[in-house]
């Protein structure tokens, strides 16, 4: 699996950043120790990223890579051949391709010097301007004013000056000696335009850049203290998802990179929308490799500066126990008027938003005649969620739908519920000539909803004292009304999938990904979807309000291993 992030920062084609650990090799002498490097510097804990107080605050995002042979090897075990060959190109690549096409092999010559992690960064332009109105463009103008640090501690420091002292393939143009704020730069004069730059920062960095003045901006950020390591809620909320041994880490500027969207002439941003994403400061995360997947733990936080606070309401939890083992895919959240209320702010004049909320709320009226927020959301204050439960083999209601979508509500107010069901009932009768029948299933009443050509296509009732339920598709009531004694929350894939942290929750997500790309045409979403999908068995995440400043999440992507996914691959080729 490839993370998107890193393979950015690598599309530009510049000279070899190890032709600049090369000629660098000359900054790492005179007075370098282990014992100087144990007892001075800025020392920073452990659960931030290597090089967090150097990167500039404005950094569009950053990653942390382990240099562990043994995590990138278990990295490969998972996915298939096809996942393999991203890999290579985006995060192998990363490590290894400047360094083997250069004489350098990376266990030899630097693993014995490098620390634990390296750190790539992309920052912004110094002045971002966003555009007065949209203007033609070939989208990278913005892309292109972007440059690139790498930071690689430095761990061994003889180590470190016998092999960079010692370029292995010196075709590096004309190198400049200079000095920045008492530190000493080395920086390529390229015909091309495309410089690099290289400084040890107090005996302990190597910091590379693909600009001059990128060096001074790091430069500057180390002594001044303006670093990502000083940006608001970096170290208080890091910390929460550090993870120990893990693979990577990673931070995105939320304000910064809503400001490079808005300047963009392709991403044009309208000025409500930048103000909304201004209330964010930051999203981090670590990703650690385990046994059976890759589990990723993160954290977002608002902005200081922000009048907005979150609701701390955390009270999900209850409806994986209330759907069949069998569903395929279940959402849940805490409180579906708040969601509705959190969206509605949030995407006013974005015309990135799935549905504008306005245009939701017509279409609904035009449709039932009803009021979206009054006669529904009203009484939608609590516990929500929404499955894909398939339908019984052979059943003969069933064969218009493969499934069902399920939609259940902890209501705060059934009397007005119920009214509103009725409302709906009849505007199906009267409306759309639907006929409406009541019937019960294990003892409770139900209603049903059969089409004009006699099809049962929905079916809405009770599941105990304030539990609504409503199937749209195949039927499945007498799946979920009696009290089920097995359900998905004590199925072994969903609490294996599925964290159990951050507890309590105000949401849950699973998605049985190996059943339902067997049984359902699934939409394009992302890019190499259908790679990443065959390499997945199933996705878990589990989010919580962690305070009124930030929200916690933890997800899990439970992933194939490549000789399973092998072998499987050739037993359908045999049949």
């Amino acid at each position: 699996m490839a993370l998107p992030v890193v393979s950015v920062s690598m599309k530009k084609k510049k000279p070899s950043l190890v032709l600049t650990l090369s000629s660098a090799g000359i900054l790492i002498a005179g007075g370098m120790t282990a014992y100087w490097l144990l007892t001075q510097g800025q020392l920073l804990s452990r659960d931030l990223p290597v090089g967090a107080n150097i990167i500039p605050q404005d950094a569009l995002f950053a990653v942390s890579l382990s240099t562990d042979r043994a995590q990138w090897q278990k990295l490969r075990e998972f996915g298939t051949k096809e996942t393999q060959i991203e890999l290579d190109k985006n995060l192998v690549q990363l490590r290894d391709r400047f360094l083997t096409n250069n004489g350098y092999d990376f266990q030899k010559d630097i693993s014995p010097w490098v620390g634990e992690q390296v750190t790539i960064a992309i920052l912004s332009p110094e002045a971002i301007k966003p555009a007065s109105k949209p203007v033609a463009t070939d989208g990278n103008t913005t892309v292109n004013q972007r440059s690139t640090v790498v930071v690689l501690p430095i761990k061994n420091p003889e180590q470190a000056k016998k092999v960079l002292a010692q370029p292995k393939n010196p075709k590096a143009g004309q190198w400049i000696d200079r000095t920045y704020e008492g530190i000493a730069i080395k920086e390529t004069n390229s015909a091309s335009g495309e410089n690099l730059s290289a400084a040890v920062i107090d005996q302990q960095f190597l910091v590379i850049t693909d600009n001059p003045k990128t060096t001074e901006r790091a430069i500057q950020a180390y002594k001044n203290k303006t670093s990502l390591a000083t940006t608001a809620g970096f170290t208080d909320n890091f910390p929460k998802i550090a993870t120990s041994q893990a693979f990577a880490q990673f931070y995105v500027n939320i304000p910064v990179s809503a400001k490079i969207a808005a300047a963009s002439g392709n991403h044009h941003l309208p000025a409500q929308v930048l103000a909304q994403l201004q209330n964010n400061q930051g999203l981090a995360g670590s990703i650690s490799l385990e046994s059976q997947g890759i589990r990723i733990k993160g954290i977002s936080w608002l902005n200081p500066n922000s009048q907005r606070t979150l609701r701390v309401e955390n009270k999900a939890g209850k409806m994986p126990n209330l759907v069949p083992p069998e569903t395929l895919m279940m959402l849940s959240g805490g409180n579906l008027r708040q969601l509705w209320s959190d969206y509605v702010s949030t995407s006013q004049g974005n015309p990135l938003s799935p549905i504008p909320p306005e245009q939701l709320k017509a279409g609904f009226k035009s449709f039932t005649n009803l009021d979206f927020e009054q006669d529904l959301l009203s009484w939608m204050g609590n516990e929500f969620s929404v499955s894909v439960i398939p339908s019984r083999p052979r059943d003969s209601l069933s064969d218009n739908f493969r499934a069902s979508l399920v939609f259940m509500v902890q209501a705060s107010d059934r009397t007005r519920a119920e009214t509103s069901l009725k409302k709906l009932d009849e505007v199906m009768k009267t409306q759309y000539q639907f006929q409406i029948q009541q019937t019960s299933v294990a003892g409770k009443p139900v209603v049903n909803w059969f089409g004009p050509l006699g099809t049962l296509t929905a079916t809405h009732g009770w599941l105990d004292a304030d539990v609504a339920f409503f199937a749209l598709g195949a039927p499945v009531s007498d799946k979920i009304i009696p009290k089920l004694n097995n359900t998905l929350a004590n199925t072994p894939l969903f609490q294996q999938t599925v964290p159990s942290e951050p507890n309590p929750t105000n949401g849950q997500f699973f998605l049985d990904v190996e059943r339902t790309v067997q049984n359902f045409p699934l939409p394009t979403l992302l890019p190499n979807q259908k790679t990443f999908l065959a390499a997945t068995r199933s996705i878990g995440i589990t989010s919580a309000v962690n305070d009124s400043r930030s929200n916690r999440y933890d997800i899990f992507l439970a992933l194939k291993k490549v000789e399973d996914a092998t072998s499987s691959s050739s037993q359908e080729n045999r049949k």
